[in-house]
């Protein structure tokens, strides 16, 4: 069984984390959502939150594939994270160029602590590749309309977030 890894903070998941996933799914029998704890980003949503969000937009795609997914929160380093799941490749989703910069250079520190996990890139899919997380937030907390980058589900929680919040 060939499994993969594809991290991220997930705050919250949008249609371009979600066309990734989705891709992945030809890629690996079985797929782990790493949902990073990351506290120094101090995300909007929880990580109970966040792993919920996963879990409802993202296990559907397994049934639709036949690929299972699972949703694993972490903390450590992700090479770690990887061992723990049995992922032998990790799966990371590409933008632009600089977000190449940054992902070459984890790959290169992930090679040295384990040789054995590859890294595949995929490329976001042309219509996705403005999505980013961060600007999603801020266009919803200004009252924009996010329909365009997130499910539903996902767009109702964050209009409740910023509802509350306010």
């Amino acid at each position: 069984m060939r499994t993969g890894l594809y991290p991220g903070t997930f705050d919250p998941v949008t249609h371009g984390h979600i066309d990734i996933i989705r891709r992945a799914c030809s890629l690996v029998d079985k797929l782990v959502i790493g949902v990073a704890i990351n506290r120094d980003k101090g995300p909007l949503f929880s990580l109970e939150e966040r792993v919920e969000m996963i879990r409802s937009e993202c296990v559907p795609l397994g049934a639709a594939t036949g690929t299972e997914i699972v949703v694993h929160p972490f903390e450590n380093l992700l090479i770690d994270c990887a061992r723990d799941t049995g992922a032998t490749v990790i799966i990371r989703g590409l933008r632009a160029v600089a977000d190449f910069e940054y992902e070459f250079q984890m790959v290169g520190m992930n090679r040295s602590l384990d040789n054995s996990i590859e890294t595949v890139f995929l490329m976001a899919d042309a219509k996705n590749q403005a999505i980013a997380s961060k600007l999603v937030k801020e266009i919803c907390r200004l009252g924009g309309d996010v329909s365009k980058f997130v499910t539903p589900a996902v767009k109702e929680a964050l209009i409740r977030k910023y509802v509350v919040n306010s």
